[in-house]
């Protein structure tokens, strides 16, 4: 969760600016939550008050809501099948094995080879199996979230999705980078976000 609301308030800053670098300031001044954090923390809400549910179902019940496509939807189990396979110790090549066969996506790919000619694109399947890739050419949280915001795309979505990823691989998001992100959060979103990693956190 705090993967996807860093990448998220990090990336706020690229949407539409084309970045094409990973050499970038972390947290500008103007830097914040857009829907996507919203939307997180409105999803660990309902876990927190109505129980769990079993997570592609629970996946395609919120992306309806707000991305009702057949797309969308396979945008948001994807990237929940990615997080629940890496907190369950799937290894990268699994992953990427996993998400190739389930949903079709082209995952052979590096950011290297989509960065050059990559556009801005909105559209699930524009944009999710390349926020993957940036997570499956990391190393480490913050090379995700740069690495999806130097695609030079949807920056603060990809960053989310990449972000999500890399915090279920590499055990969490490293308070120096949390630290930053947390103050930008309204008091209650920051009130759910802590119970919810509290609750459901990698340790």
């Amino acid at each position: 969760m705090k993967g996807a609301i860093l990448g998220d308030i990090i990336g706020s800053v690229h949407e539409r600016a084309g970045t094409k670098s990973t050499d970038f300031a972390l947290f500008g001044d103007d830097a914040s939550f857009t829907d996507d954090t919203v939307l997180t923390v409105a999803t660990a809400h309902a876990l927190l008050t109505d129980g769990d549910f079993e997570c592609l179902e629970l996946a395609r019940a919120s992306a309806e809501v707000t991305h009702n496509h057949p797309h969308g939807i396979a945008g948001a189990q994807a990237t929940a099948l990615g997080v629940f396979l890496l907190r369950h110790g799937a290894d990268k090549a699994t992953l990427r094995a996993e998400l190739t066969q389930r949903f079709g996506y082209d995952l052979s790919r590096t950011v290297d080879d989509i960065r050059p000619t990559y556009e801005f694109d909105v559209t699930c399947q524009g944009s999710v199996p390349e926020a993957i890739i940036a997570f499956l050419d990391s190393d480490s949280v913050e090379s995700a979230i740069r690495l999806a915001i130097s695609l030079g795309g949807d920056a603060d979505t990809q960053a989310a999705v990449a972000g999500a990823l890399a915090e279920a691989a590499y055990g969490g998001v490293p308070d120096t980078l949390w630290s930053n992100a947390r103050p930008r959060l309204s008091d209650p979103m920051a009130i759910i976000t802590d119970t919810f990693v509290k609750r459901y956190g990698v340790p």
